[in-house]
């Protein structure tokens, strides 16, 4: 396949990248450029996604990170050398990617089901990621799409919430309340509202919760403002929703789901809480509940993000706060760290 005509990459040269030295210090160094293995294709990376995985990795808070870390894995780049193996994904070609690995050997590799690999290693995360100007992917883990660059960027969180609704199987006229309006949570709403849902946003912020309306929430609650409960129970005439999806992460969402889901209802748990929760374990059993945890996504969900991305029916640029480039990512960082609330989504551009 040819090189990229803007650049041809030299054999132990140097890039840049956005190092996480140790917690609270971000930097832009250098290191070597990638070296392409067989069935792999290098890519020139042109932007990439930070999330709240991404700030807790920042804060020393995400206990599957080492320092020092390269983070990044929502992302968006253009295809600079193809490989034999894939002759449909050419140089030019702008792509997202899948940031996950699966061993194809453990329980859940072999059920189908490689999204939660039991040693799944992810961009940014277990392995340094690709906030660095050039990286090397397997074929498998590429997605093109007829997206801009800032939309292709957007199609990995949303995919992780597509996929919580996949686990809830969720159906048309269904009552989905999603706890949490972040990257994962529009994602949820988005996929739901597509399947013919009737969608309810629950957060605490009014801009978040403006923007998840754009990406189909009918109904929007406001739990600083609002009683939770007592707009559940008038929104669904007393019974509850059908389906909630938390994408929050705190011990209280955790309980209000099981508390706030109608009999024979389904909860799903997609946010990591923070510390152990208590239950009520009787709800379990009175209401017969089907309880689900919801880990990444697959390449289904990858496809279906990118449908409804390529559709237009989702607010892009409502769910960016801000483009930086990549020399101005520390800064980006520690600004978010310093007042969370400030942002929606983060992206650093590279070129």
């Amino acid at each position: 396949m040819p090189r990229d005509p803007e650049r041809t990459l030299t054999l132990h040269t140097l890039m840049r990248a956005l190092i996480v030295k140790r917690p609270g210090e971000a930097v832009i160094g250098s290191i070597a450029e990638p070296v392409r293995s067989a069935g792999q294709l290098l890519l020139r990376v042109r932007m990439v996604g930070l999330c709240g995985s991404d700030l807790n990795s920042f804060r020393g808070k995400n206990p599957m990170v080492t320092y020092p870390r390269i983070l990044g894995h929502e992302v968006a780049a253009t295809i600079l050398e193809g490989c034999a193996e894939a002759p449909q994904l050419r140089a030019g070609m702008d792509v997202t990617m899948s940031p996950y690995t699966s061993c194809g050997a453990c329980a859940s590799c072999r059920s189908g089901r490689p999204n939660a690999c039991e040693f799944n290693q992810t961009l940014g995360v277990q392995r340094d990621g690709a906030l660095t100007d050039y990286i090397t992917m397997p074929a498998g883990k590429l997605f093109p799409g007829k997206l801009s660059i800032k939309e292709l960027c957007l199609v990995e969180p949303l995919t992780v919430g597509c996929h919580a609704v996949a686990r809830a199987q969720v159906k048309a006229g269904e009552v989905v309340a999603i706890f949490g309006c972040g990257g994962v949570g529009l994602g949820a709403i988005a996929a739901a509202h597509a399947r013919g849902a009737v969608t309810i946003a629950v957060d605490l912020d009014e801009t978040k919760l403006a923007i998840a309306q754009k990406a189909g929430a009918d109904h929007a609650v406001n739990i600083k403002a609002q009683s939770l409960h007592t707009v559940l129970m008038e929104l669904t005439d007393g019974h509850g929703p059908d389906v909630v999806i938390e994408a929050v992460g705190s011990p209280q969402s955790y309980m209000s789901a099981v508390e706030e889901v109608a009999f024979t209802g389904r909860v799903v748990y997609v946010g990591y809480a923070k510390e152990p929760v208590a239950y009520e374990t009787k709800l379990f059993v009175q209401k017969e509940l089907t309880i689900l945890g919801s880990r990444n996504a697959l390449p289904e969900d990858f496809q279906e993000v990118i449908r409804m991305l390529e559709s237009g029916s989702f607010p892009v640029e409502d769910a960016v706060s801000c483009v930086v480039p990549i020399e101005s990512g520390p800064d980006a960082i520690q600004a978010w760290a310093d007042d969370p609330a400030k942002f929606t989504k983060i992206m650093i551009q590279l070129d």
